[in-house]
């Protein structure tokens, strides 16, 4: 009895593509954010399976790693700290309804153009992989991100770069009940504008003390 190794691949192949459709859906449908952040865990879990399956480890990887390994655990972080009160945000559910049909249709709309002008009535790559970079993807993937497509790249991280800038901007803001250090004013601060010395005479202070003390 001979091992079939393909109906094993296509075993893995669609438990890990059923899984990972009905995580996505329990994302956009689960009422608690915190079981909404562990489906979506879960769905990265199924797509680096998916991944694994097709030789990319690194990018495998990559998704547990950076990902499920920190970005999700700042969701569930901060799901968690918010209490986020779920009455408040299904209140206006059904007003902003149309608007997000109407936003997931054109969504969807345009993933299926690129899915058909990508995949349908192509059987060869465009751009034939070198034999030298087809032993690793791992170094496939870094000469067309630092090398092909190095100009775009720079100018992804340019614009991420700017977009942190932008929400710290946003959110810095100088409130009354705030309170924050001026480093300038520490250092140039002057011993006459803090402490005052007043004299007094001794049989003033001792008159006071009497008094003090009668009552």
């Amino acid at each position: 009895m001979t091992f079939d190794t393909s109906t094993l691949f296509v075993a893995f192949f669609y438990a890990f593509a059923g899984l990972l459709v009905l995580s996505a859906l329990r994302v956009i449908t689960a009422r608690n954010p915190v079981h909404a952040a562990l489906f979506l865990v879960l769905a990265f879990f199924c797509a680096s399976g998916l991944w694994m399956l097709l030789k990319a480890e690194f990018l495998s990887l990559a998704l547990i790693l950076v990902y499920v390994g920190a970005v999700m655990v700042l969701f569930l972080f901060v799901v968690m700290m918010l209490d986020l009160d779920l009455e408040h945000l299904r209140r206006d559910f059904k007003k902003f309804l149309p608007v997000a049909f109407l936003m997931g249709a054109v969504i969807v709309l345009e993933l299926s153009i690129v899915l058909i002008r990508s995949f349908i009535g192509t059987s060869a790559p465009v751009q034939p992989m070198l034999e030298e970079m087809a032993t690793s993807n791992t170094h496939a993937l870094g000469m067309l991100i630092f090398v092909d497509y190095v100009f775009a790249f720079e100018v992804a991280g340019v614009i991420l770069l700017v977009a942190i800038i932008a929400a710290v901007a946003l959110t810095l803001r100088n409130r009354k009940d705030s309170k924050s250090q001026n480093i300038h004013e520490q250092v140039n601060v002057n011993s006459a504008d803090r402490m005052r010395i007043i004299k007094m005479d001794s049989d003033m202070a001792a008159k006071q003390d009497a008094r003090g003390g009668k009552k």
